[in-house]
């Protein structure tokens, strides 16, 4: 009768190893899956930065037309100065 009670606590004790081994190795898992998640995120947000530089010169260029286009109307008479 006296090997029962340590034997319950032997199988409690294993229960909560192997239920500490599983979440160690979820855990391990979920700080991979987010490392990795950092990475593409930190990919996209170069891409983004690059396509906001594209965005960026492009508007200039538009600018650019835009008054070049404006003048040219007003040297043809097509708008009212």
């Amino acid at each position: 009768m006296a090997d029962e009670p340590d034997n319950i606590i032997l199988e409690h004790l294993r229960h909560i190893r192997r239920v500490v081994d599983k979440l160690e190795t979820e855990v391990t898992k979920v700080k991979s899956r987010i490392t990795s998640f950092e990475a593409t995120m930190g990919h996209v947000m170069a891409q983004i930065g690059h396509l906001q530089a594209q965005i960026a010169s492009q508007t200039r260029r538009v600018d650019q037309i835009d008054g070049r286009l404006d003048r040219i109307e007003k040297r043809l008479d097509l708008i009212h100065a």
